[in-house]
């Protein structure tokens, strides 16, 4: 069974944020950093973490893709208290998008992005079933796709589950009468959100903010490219865009040990190997792993 885990982009503070990240809740530990030299961004920090026992990636790779709501992470909080904890901890230089407050759907709920520009919903629930959930919000293009991706994506994986999906009805104009007020799914176990909204947002989904998914095998691989790739411009170094512009990594799982163990040559020797790939080659590393 593949595992998924969200990986961020940032400038420079790869490091710096996952440290930070991992000070917020219990069961989280900064698990590997390792540099990729000579890559088209330079040198590069590559950061393995976890936050609540969850996996996380993370990358310093440039300027190039900025952080946005477009996929945001809920904490789900068991009492109150947690929220405002939580809420003082993120909220040194941050942006509030909506501030802390009782609001219908939770009696103690903020959603504000970081000091790093990563978006966080930090919200009172009264069952905590999964800690961190990704949250999409499909704005601008492709507003109003929100069922047709959970479908979509249900049907590519196979540990799948729809919790629920609930519509708009008539009068919250600008609001779509049908659209997705929200929808909760599982994908191979994990779970994640996803809503439309037709507001005036300035940002979209990018490569910011990714979706890795670990493979054990080429025909897992494969499968996974085939079903997910839609732009054969984004098609780089195992990153793919799906139809909706959400990014994606497909990677061998074996790759990810091979990098943690790796000392510098070997390592030197897996990143030229993989950086002029598109869909990643799990021979072809092996190979450059075994010198």
């Amino acid at each position: 069974m593949p595992e998924i885990a969200p990986h961020l982009w940032f400038d420079t503070q790869a490091v710096e944020a996952a440290t930070f990240y991992t000070s917020l809740l219990p069961k989280s530990e900064v698990v590997a950093v390792r540099t990729l030299r000579d890559t088209p961004s330079g040198d590069c920090d590559v950061v393995a973490f976890t936050m609540a026992g969850q996996p996380f990636q993370a990358i310093s790779a440039g300027p190039l893709f900025q952080l946005n709501p477009s996929i945001s992470f809920v904490i789900n909080c068991e009492t109150p208290g947690e929220v405002d904890e939580l809420w003082s901890k993120l909220s040194d230089g941050s942006t509030t998008l909506m501030p802390l407050d009782g609001y219908p759907f939770s009696e103690r709920f903020g959603w504000l992005n970081d000091r790093y520009g990563l978006s966080w919903q930090i919200m009172h629930t009264a069952s905590v079933t999964q800690k961190i959930v990704p949250s999409f919000l499909f704005v601008g293009d492709v507003c109003g796709r929100t069922e047709e991706a959970v479908d979509f994506w249900t049907s590519v994986f196979e540990n799948t589950k729809v919790d629920h999906v609930m519509k708009r009805g008539p009068g919250q104009e600008p609001e779509k009468e049908g659209s997705v007020l929200h929808a909760g799914f599982t994908l191979e176990g994990y779970e994640f959100a996803a809503m439309d909204s037709a507001l005036d947002h300035q940002f979209a989904f990018n490569e910011a903010v990714s979706l890795v998914v670990l493979c054990d095998s080429q025909d897992e691989i494969d499968r996974y490219w085939n079903a997910l790739s839609a732009v054969p411009e984004s098609e780089q170094c195992g990153w793919l865009k799906d139809r909706f512009g959400v990014s994606w990594q497909i990677v061998p799982r074996a790759m990810e040990k091979m990098m943690q163990d790796a000392d510098e040559p070997t390592l030197a020797r897996i990143t030229q190997a993989f950086l002029p790939m598109k869909k990643l080659e799990i021979a072809t590393i092996e190979k450059a792993y075994a010198g």
